[in-house]
């Protein structure tokens, strides 16, 4: 029987909430960036979303109105800058303010050795995952500076902790960590809060590579201590948590969420 505080429950469900926010996930049309979409929508915010192609776009777009929510789905490209400073006007235009930011888009074009890469490589990986979020976070920022305040979420990964055979994806992830603190540590004078997540092996199409081979992904399971591969919605809850009160006084941070991968 419980014999607990009902009111404290009721905080605690209140601090979850994201009830009156606006959030901009790019890189949400599918996998990750869908999941934690759709939960913030169910947490109570008015959603938009970025990703390449319309269509796939619309589609999560229709998912989340069809629960009566609000979604506004707009084409952008985060390592072209006047596409992502087009996408916060607009998203500004049509909310009147952007409370949290996710970084989630991401690329992956070459997964072969360091010794055989060339430079287009090197250049997508880091335009895509390194410079479209320093910059959309630099213009996402000063808007949430006039506001009094925001919540910067950057999608990172386990790559970026220990190495692994993503070799340049896990370089530019590295540095979206320590981007990560160094933006924390500024922006904390703003109210602004900037933390990271980094998934381990998500059954994502962008880590497919590694997963979708059944001897291959055996082996991944056998490292993994809860013993199964990871899913998009398994990151969403520490998106939740981070966008909301529940971490109001968490910033500079990064969560793991890899199963317990084993060394």
């Amino acid at each position: 029987m419980f014999t607990g505080d009902l009111k404290n429950i009721t905080m605690v469900t209140v601090n979850f909430s994201l009830k009156g926010k606006v959030a901009l996930i790019t890189g949400g049309s599918r996998g990750i960036g869908r999941a934690i979409a759709l939960a913030f929508a169910e947490a109570g915010a008015k959603v938009a979303i970025s990703a390449r192609k319309q269509q796939d776009l619309d589609a999560v777009a229709d998912e989340i109105n069809s629960k009566g929510q609000e979604c506004l789905p707009t084409i952008a490209h985060v390592a072209k800058m006047d596409e992502s400073r087009a996408l916060l006007n607009r998203v500004k235009s049509h909310f009147g303010r952007i409370d949290i930011l996710v970084n989630n888009a991401g690329t992956n074009p070459y997964n072969g050795p360091l010794i055989d890469a060339e430079e287009w490589a090197w250049d997508i990986i880091m335009n895509v995952n390194l410079k479209g979020p320093f910059m959309l976070s630099l213009m996402a920022a000063k808007l949430m500076r006039e506001q009094g305040g925001g919540n910067i979420i950057n999608m990172a990964s386990a790559t970026g902790i220990r190495p692994s055979d993503f070799h340049i994806y896990g370089v530019s992830k590295a540095a979206l960590i320590m981007l990560t603190q160094i933006m924390a540590r500024e922006f904390g004078q703003y109210n602004i809060r900037v933390n990271a997540i980094a998934p381990g092996i998500i059954t994502t199409r962008l880590s497919e590579s590694l997963w979708k081979e059944p001897q291959n992904k055996e082996e991944i399971i056998k490292h993994c201590s809860l013993g199964r591969l990871g899913v998009p919605e398994d990151i969403a809850g520490a998106a939740i948590y981070l966008a909301s009160d529940a971490s109001k006084y968490v910033t500079g941070t990064t969560i793991i969420i890899d199963g317990g991968e084993k060394n």
